[in-house]
C-alpha cells in the first residue's frame, strides 16, 4: 500500500533527525515520515568508520540547539556522535517514524494532486515502494554514499598493498607495525594520521599536493569544568555555544578582513608546535584563510606525532605508483604497506534522485535558493545544507525551524502549495549554494550545485546571525513566494525557465 504523510523527510543522519524533532516539536499534528537508505541512525556517522573518526569542529555547536551537548569533550568522536543523534531521536520518539533499507530514485510532483510521489528501492529485496507526501524535506546532504572521490593514479594496479578509501574503511583493518601513505591533507587526513600512528602503525606519512591551514583546539573545556561547579549544566552549557559561536564567527571575519595578519597567525601556530628547525612549506598554504575550509587538530595531536617522529609529512606530486610504494616527481621514493587515499567527497544531491515538476526533470543546478532552503520553481520542497564556514547544524537548525514556521504560517492561511518565484530580472551570483570556497569537491561539483541570486533572498549569507534574523524573525509571506490554497492550481508553469 502507498503511504501518505505531511512531510517526508529522506535521510536519518544530522540534518533528517534534527528535521524530524523540530517538526514534532513545533508541528505535533503533521503526520512525518523519515525514509533512510542505510539501516542505521547516524548518516554520515554510520557510513565513516576510519580511525578517529570525529567532528571537524567543536560540539557544543555540533550538537542540536534543542538538546545541547553535555559534555567537556570538545570534538566529540564518531561512535558517540552516532549515539547522541540516535539518543535524540528517541527522546523525540522520531526513531519510530523511519523506514530503513530505502533508497529514494524518483520524486515527482503533481499540481494537479497538489503532493509529490516518491518511488524508492527496498535494496535487500529489490521492491519498489512508493510513497504520497504534501512537502518533501532532503536531508541528505550534498555527497555520495556510494563512493568518495578517487582520482586515477598512474601505476596503480602495480601496488602490492592494500590501498583503502577512508569512506570504506575495512572493519578488521590490522595496520599496526605497518608502513603507511595517507595521501590528502584536508580534515579527514589530519585525522587519520595522527590516529593510525598513535594506534600503532609503524610509520605514517601525510602525502600532499598542497598544505592546508591547520590549528590546535584544546579538547577538554577547563573553563566548563569550573563554571559547572557553581552554575547549572544547561546554564554553562548554553553559555558554551554562544561563546563559541562568537569565537567561530570573529575568526571567519577576521580572515575575511585582515587575510595577511590571520594567515601569518595559523602559519606562527603550527611554527610553535614544531619549532623553528621545521620546514614550515608543508604548513604554508598558497592560499587565503577560508578560501578553503580549516582544519582543526584536538590538542595538536598531529603537530605531537610529527615531533616524535612516528610521523612525517611530505608535499610533492606523485608520478606513479609502484609495487612498493609510490615514486614522487622529486625522485623520492616512499615504501608503503598501505596507501590511504583521503582524496575527499563527490558532490551528489538527494542521494542521487531524480526529481520532476509535472513531468519535467528539475536539475538542482539549473534554479536558484530561497533563502538558502527552498528551490526555485520547486514547490512544497525544502532541502537542508548546512554551514561551510561555522559547524553544519548551526545552519541546519535554523533552517528545519524555518520550514516549520512556514508550515504553521500555510496552516493559518488555508494554504496547500508554496512556490518560490524568481522575478525575470534577478542576475544569478557566479556562485553555487557553497559560495566562494575553492575546495577541489566544490569546483568538481559546480554544475551539479544550485545557484545563488546576487540578491537576497536568493543570496547565500553564510552568516549565522544573519541568517537566524532572516529565517526565524523576518516576514513570511513576500514578493517571491506563491502560495495557493488547497485543491487550487498553482497555476502557471511550476518549471518556467529558471534561466
Amino acid at each position: 500500500m502507498t503511504q501518505h504523510y505531511d512531510v517526508l523527510i529522506i535521510g536519518a543522519g544530522l540534518s533528517g533527525i534534527g528535521a524530524a524533532c523540530h517538526l514534532a516539536r513545533e508541528c505535533p499534528t503533521k503526520k512525518v515520515g523519515i525514509l533512510e537508505r542505510r539501516n542505521a541512525i547516524g548518516g554520515t556517522w554510520d557510513l565513516f568508520r576510519y580511525p578517529g573518526i570525529r567532528s571537524d569542529t567543536d560540539m557544543f555547536c555540533f550538537g542540536f540547539e534543542f538538546r545541547p551537548w553535555q559534555q567537556l569533550k570538545v570534538m566529540g568522536d564518531g561512535p558517540v556522535i552516532r549515539q547522541y543523534i540516535a539518543d535524540t531521536a528517541r527522546e523525540y520518539g522520531v526513531d519510530k517514524k523511519i523506514e530503513f533499507g530505502l533508497k529514494m530514485t524518483h520524486a515527482e510532483w503533481s499540481s494537479s494532486e497538489q503532493r509529490w510521489t516518491v518511488r524508492t528501492l527496498h535494496e535487500a529485496s529489490g521492491e519498489t515502494r512508493v510513497f504520497h507526501t504534501r512537502v518533501l524535506l532532503g536531508a541528505t546532504g550534498y555527497y555520495n554514499y556510494d563512493k568518495g572521490y578517487l582520482p586515477s593514479f598512474p601505476g596503480e594496479d602495480r601496488f602490492k598493498g592494500q590501498r583503502i578509501h577512508p569512506q570504506h574503511w575495512p572493519e578488521e583493518l590490522d595496520y599496526r607495525g605497518k608502513k603507511v601513505v595517507v595521501i590528502g591533507s584536508g580534515a579527514t587526513a589530519v585525522t587519520l594520521v595522527p590516529s593510525m600512528a598513535i594506534g600503532g602503525a609503524g610509520h605514517v606519512t601525510m602525502l600532499q599536493r598542497s598544505p592546508s591551514y591547520i590549528f590546535s583546539i584544546p579538547n577538554w573545556d577547563k573553563l566548563s569544568e569550573v563554571l559547572k561547579k557553581v552554575l547549572p549544566a544547561r546554564w554553562v552549557f548554553g553559555l558554551a555555544r554562544k561563546r563559541n559561536i562568537l569565537i567561530q564567527r570573529a575568526l571567519y571575519l577576521a580572515s575575511m578582513r585582515w587575510p595577511q595578519a590571520m594567515r601569518k597567525f595559523l602559519i606562527n601556530g603550527v611554527k610553535k608546535q614544531l619549532g623553528d628547525g621545521y620546514d614550515m612549506s608543508h604548513f604554508t598554504p598558497r592560499y587565503m584563510p577560508w578560501e578553503e575550509r580549516l582544519c582543526a587538530v584536538p590538542d595538536a595531536d598531529l603537530f605531537a606525532e610529527i615531533r616524535k617522529g612516528r610521523v612525517d609529512v611530505v608535499t610533492d606530486h606523485i608520478e606513479t605508483f609502484t609495487e612498493t610504494g609510490i615514486q614522487l616527481k622529486s625522485g623520492k621514493h616512499l615504501d608503503a604497506d598501505i596507501i590511504v587515499t583521503a582524496t575527499g567527497l563527490q558532490v551528489q544531491l538527494f542521494g542521487g534522485a531524480e526529481v520532476s515538476v509535472d513531468g519535467h526533470v528539475a536539475p538542482p543546478s539549473s534554479v536558484m535558493t530561497y533563502k538558502a532552503v527552498l528551490l526555485q520553481n520547486v514547490p512544497n520542497m525544502a532541502f537542508i545544507v548546512g554551514y561551510t564556514n561555522a559547524p553544519w547544524t548551526l545552519k541546519a537548525d535554523i533552517a528545519c525551524k524555518y520550514v516549520c514556521r512556514l508550515l504553521n504560517h500555510m496552516d493559518r492561511k488555508g494554504y496547500a502549495v508554496v512556490t518560490p518565484r524568481a522575478p525575470d530580472d534577478m542576475v544569478e551570483a557566479d556562485q553555487t549554494i557553497l559560495g566562494s570556497l575553492s575546495s577541489g569537491y566544490v569546483r568538481r561539483a559546480a554544475d551539479q550545485l544550485p545557484r545563488q541570486g546576487g540578491d537576497l533572498p536568493w543570496r547565500v549569507l553564510h552568516h549565522y546571525g544573519r541568517d537566524k534574523r532572516m529565517l526565524l524573525d523576518g516576514p513570511i509571506e513576500d514578493e517571491f513566494l506563491e502560495f495557493a490554497p488547497a485543491q487550487v492550481s498553482a497555476g502557471a508553469d511550476p518549471l518556467k525557465a529558471a534561466a
